[in-house]
């Protein structure tokens, strides 16, 4: 009810001389977010898209069941591509055909051009387009973009968003599982030597997506190594103190690790911590077995 009121004074403002001019958030498909809220919210998506074999499916198309089983059927590795500078230009101008404005935030330069395309996109759209690199993506995405539309729902200016979106990316962090090396190495991630090593040795590998990068490995065998890192990690909390607004955990057939995740890291909030599946742009990457625990903090 108050989503809807909040509507219909915007949309009374919009139609008055020189009124309010909306703002419209975009996206990409490597978000992991329920796609009921990203309706409820009127965030729109622009899909990255993924060949397997010769086939190319658009984000979203295939569940992740269905992907991993093609993923692990394919000859080869999938492979993901950008949106087109175009689609980007056509959602823009769609966007802005009543005279409304767009945020548009991104997955990481790290891991995609996304972002490039995005901003090529948006100075052939001639339209008021900001375009945002999140430095993160996945639930870490989420969290910037679902405040900001909430805000921009509620009327906020674009300056007062953009201050938001600047102080939540300083405050998350990005924690990933690795349980297979082989995409990684097919990725050209990490070395064929490294990876085979790797997957000879059972090894498994906990890193911290830090400044568009994967940083600070740590290596073990077994799943020991996981929890270990997990234990360690609620321990670092517990005596730093800080305050945790959410968090959010996602996998790629990674359940069992992701429950004991939060099962251990719920004690820091008193939202439920969410466990959902990652798209099959982010699981081509990471492979079977693969966690992600996402922390935005207060």
């Amino acid at each position: 009810m108050l989503t809807q009121i909040i509507k219909e004074i915007k949309l009374t403002n919009s139609e008055s001389a020189g009124g309010y001019m909306a703002i419209k958030i975009v996206t990409d498909s490597s978000i992991t977010i329920d796609p009921e809220l990203l309706k409820e919210l009127d965030i729109t998506v622009v899909p990255l898209s993924i060949t397997i074999d010769g086939v190319t499916y658009m984000g979203g198309d295939l569940s992740l069941d269905d992907f991993m089983a093609k993923m692990k059927a394919a000859k080869n590795l999938p492979k993901t591509s950008q949106p087109s500078v175009g689609l980007f230009s056509e959602t823009y101008e769609k966007l802005t055909a009543t005279g409304d404005e767009v945020i548009s935030i991104h997955l990481t330069s790290g891991l995609s051009g996304t972002v490039e395309a995005a901003r090529q996109g948006a100075l052939i759209s001639g339209r008021e387009v900001t375009v945002l690199d999140s430095d993160f993506t996945d639930q870490a995405l989420a969290f910037q973009v679902v405040e900001v539309a909430q805000m921009a729902q509620s009327g906020a200016g674009k300056e007062e968003i953009l201050k938001r979106i600047n102080e939540i990316r300083q405050k998350t962090e990005l924690f990933i599982g690795i349980s297979n090396l082989e995409n990684l190495v097919k990725g050209g991630r990490i070395s064929k030597t490294q990876g085979l090593i790797g997957n000879l040795l059972n090894v498994r590998v906990v890193m911290e997506f830090k400044n568009r990068s994967l940083e600070n490995p740590i290596r073990g065998r077994g799943t020991k190594t996981f929890i270990k890192w997990l234990e360690e990690k609620v321990s670092a909390i517990r005596q730093s103190g800080q305050k945790i607004k959410e968090i959010g955990i996602s996998h790629a057939e990674g359940l069992e690790m992701a429950e004991r995740a939060k099962e251990m890291l719920q004690e820091f909030v008193e939202k439920p911590i969410s466990i959902m599946q990652t798209g099959s742009i982010i699981a081509t990457h990471t492979g079977a077995g693969a966690w992600a625990i996402m922390i935005r903090y207060e």
